[in-house]
């Protein structure tokens, strides 16, 4: 499945960049065609959304393959990004201004709350890590950077849930509801229908903050608030996680600390932000 529809090209068009490589826009396309599928494509679908045939575009891949930009998994023969693209990926997203003020002070709150921290943004694989400071006390745990959050069950998610424009959220929402209501999964907090996430949006913009009580990763806890631009929109996502339960209490000074942090880093009026006393990003 696509994601959002591919600009065909080809290099017989004669279409390319003035002063640029025709080939290499034409291998730029085949690129962009391989990101906007969901998961692991095959050839001839890349083939046919890129315009091309299947041999030339199979040469195309197999350069991205040799530089890291691709893979092709071993049973299916399928064709995915490759580590490279997704590091890539990660990079640019870093360079955000939102992500370098945040970054410049992650570490800090780290030690002051001695708590795990992350900043993560939305990318077209959902909530995805681009800084992590493991904090005073180290946890053990598989996140990383470039690890993607589903939107129910993390508080990561949960926080682009509930500040992310809709039609940015639709799709991976519905997925999310639909696999969930089929496998009968509740949470103590949220039910797999709309009329529940709403409720559950509405409590963490009013709160301003998401938190989890080891659902998504056993043994460990989250809490998440939203550092939002002039529109009141997600930029970034700041995360505290750890494995005591102390962290979800609604007098945590963590807490405290990380909502401060987040409206601090935001460029909406506090009073904006649900009352925060803390002042806008500088």
């Amino acid at each position: 499945m696509k994601r959002t529809p591919a600009k065909d090209a080809d290099e017989e068009s004669g279409v390319t960049a003035p002063g640029g490589i025709q080939a290499l826009d034409t291998a730029l396309s085949v690129l962009r065609v391989l990101r906007s599928f969901d998961g692991p494509a095959t050839l001839s679908d890349i083939a046919r959304e890129a315009g091309m045939s299947p041999s030339k575009v199979h040469r195309y891949l197999a350069s991205f393959i040799h530089a890291g930009l691709a893979v092709q998994k071993e049973r299916s023969g399928r064709y995915d990004l490759g580590r490279e693209a997704a590091e890539l990926g990660v990079a640019a997203i870093s360079r955000n201004n939102f992500v370098v003020r945040a970054s410049d002070e992650l570490e800090e709150l780290a030690a002051v709350t001695g708590q795990a921290a992350l900043l993560a943004v939305w990318s077209h694989n959902g909530p995805t890590v681009v800084r992590m400071e493991r904090g005073p006390h180290l946890t053990t745990t598989s996140i990383g950077l470039g690890s993607t959050f589903p939107l129910l069950d993390s508080a990561t998610g949960r926080v682009f849930l509930s500040y992310l424009p809709s039609p940015q959220l639709t799709a991976r929402l519905h997925n999310e509801l639909e696999r969930a209501a089929a496998a009968g999964v509740s949470w103590p907090d949220l039910n797999p229908d709309a009329a529940s996430v709403e409720a559950l949006t509405s409590k963490v913009r009013r709160e301003r903050i998401a938190y989890v009580d080891g659902r998504y990763i056993p043994g460990l806890v989250a809490i998440s608030s939203a550092i939002t631009n002039w529109q009141g929109e997600i930029e970034v996502a700041v995360t505290l996680f750890g494995t005591h339960k102390d962290l979800l209490r609604p007098d945590s000074p963590a807490r405290d600390a990380l909502i401060d942090f987040a409206a601090r880093h935001s460029i909406v009026p506090p009073a904006q932000l649900g009352g925060s006393r803390s002042r806008p990003a500088r």
